[in-house]
């Protein structure tokens, strides 16, 4: 058996989450490979919304397997938390959930250091969600980090004091004023330990091989976007992990040809939280009116979204980058009576008209080029069938297709899992 992939293919919040709780049933793993609690996967259904953080959005199915990947970082305070927000719905998550051995942890002087990073940029600042994501990616790669693995041994601790002992220097270096009682964090931290130890620790590299040997199906689950890649997303506003299908490889111990198909999620629009270039962003009542119908708000931070047209030359990109088989898309039904809709199909990049994503996409190298349609004026949050759909999102659709060369195989028409129209 293969693995399938899932990713987000804008700059994150593009509804991830609840097309893996729509998919769960077909799989017995969900796995998530990359990234912290920066991520929010929100899900819908039984009138009720749940936001995820680091947990994969398979654990409210009874039959699947959740698997927490090498690739993810992990902050136990805000794991806990999460685990808690599970006990009202009768899960038990010691039995479904586990947790890779190699997966690094976010300790209380990791956030301390991302506000101090963040506070000295002043005006450049990126727009962290100082959850301590990046200053733990760094731990990673410098070989400092401490994981999963190392709760189990003795000395553990020695090893978390040294590395909080430095921190606390780098941050006084930053000179800026950051305010924290370490003490109240760190009594936190060591109590969630105790609880995330509860659960079963795994070599999951060996656990998802021999899985796929037993011809057990399984699901990777992407957090943030494409676009935020830090290796080729719009860099240095991104994320410190490989959000892209090769992430799903290094974050969770899967070799490349086991991986079969890639379902790639967009929005009918786009969106971006925090700072970077955004070429089709907004500034109008249009834009406003987005926000306002699609609840644009992150699932973690609360932090307004940016709106904007669908960026086709920035989704042929990401779906060349991670070898898209099939996308879906999501939040039709947020576009419903708008006069028109544009979509970008190219750029003017230093007066010479372009269809891929330059170097540099800043305002002042990049205009958008800009298709019209007719938009749709029915309500589709109801509709059940394509064959509901109105002629104006058959068109939108038909067209997309056209120039993605890559078939939208669901449509989501509303946050509720039943709310998802398959083509």
């Amino acid at each position: 058996m293969a693995v399938d992939l899932l990713l987000g293919l804008q700059w994150g919040d593009e509804g991830k989450g609840k097309i893996v709780d729509v998919l769960t049933a077909n799989y017995d793993i969900i796995a998530r490979f990359q990234g912290g609690p920066n991520a929010g996967h929100t899900l819908e259904f039984d009138g009720i919304k749940h936001v995820l953080r680091t947990i994969p959005s398979g654990i409210f199915h009874k039959k699947s397997m959740n698997v927490i990947g090498n690739g993810v970082v992990i902050d136990p305070v805000v794991f806990v938390k999460e685990l808690e927000g599970l006990d009202q719905f009768d899960i038990d998550y010691k039995a479904k959930l586990i947790i890779s051995r190699k997966a690094h942890l976010i300790l209380p002087t990791h956030r301390l250091l991302d506000a101090a990073s963040e506070a000295s940029k002043g005006k450049a600042k990126i727009g962290s969600t100082l959850k301590g994501i990046g200053p733990t990616y760094m731990d990673k790669t410098g070989r400092n980090g401490i994981r999963v693995g190392d709760l189990e041994l003795t000395n553990w601790k020695d090893k978390y004091r040294a590395l909080a002992d430095k921190h606390e220097a780098m941050i006084a270096f930053y000179n800026v004023d950051v305010q924290y009682d370490l003490d109240e964090m760190e009594t936190e931290f060591f109590e969630a330990v105790e609880t995330l130890k509860e659960l079963q620790f795994i070599d999951s590299e060996e656990y998802l091989n021999q899985a796929i040997k037993a011809g057990k199906t399984i699901l990777a689950e992407g957090a943030q976007g494409s676009l935020l890649d830090i290796d080729f997303g719009t860099y240095p506003f991104v994320t410190s992990s490989n959000t892209t299908a090769a992430g799903a490889c290094t974050g969770l111990g899967i070799a490349p040809n086991k991986v079969e198909d890639v379902y790639g999620i967009f929005k009918a629009y786009t969106t971006r939280v925090g700072s970077g270039p955004f070429p089709t962003e907004l500034f109008d009542e249009v834009g406003a009116e987005m926000a306002k119908i699609g609840r644009e708000f992150g699932a973690v931070t609360g932090r307004p979204r940016r709106c904007g047209w669908l960026d086709l030359v920035a989704l042929k990109y990401t779906c060349e980058v991670n070898g898209v088989t099939q996308l879906m898309m999501m939040k039709g039904d947020v576009l419903s009576g708008f006069d028109e809709l544009k979509v970008c199909t190219a750029y003017m990049y230093k007066g010479e008209r372009i269809t891929h994503l330059p170097y540099n996409i800043e305002p002042e190298n990049v205009t958008p080029v800009y298709s019209t349609f007719k938009c749709w004026k029915k309500d589709l949050t109801k509709m059940t069938e394509p064959s509901q759909f109105p002629t104006e999102l058959n068109d939108y659709i038909a067209f997309l297709e056209k120039e993605l060369e890559i078939p939208i195989k669901v449509v989501s028409v509303g946050p509720d899992r039943t709310q998802t129209i398959h083509r």
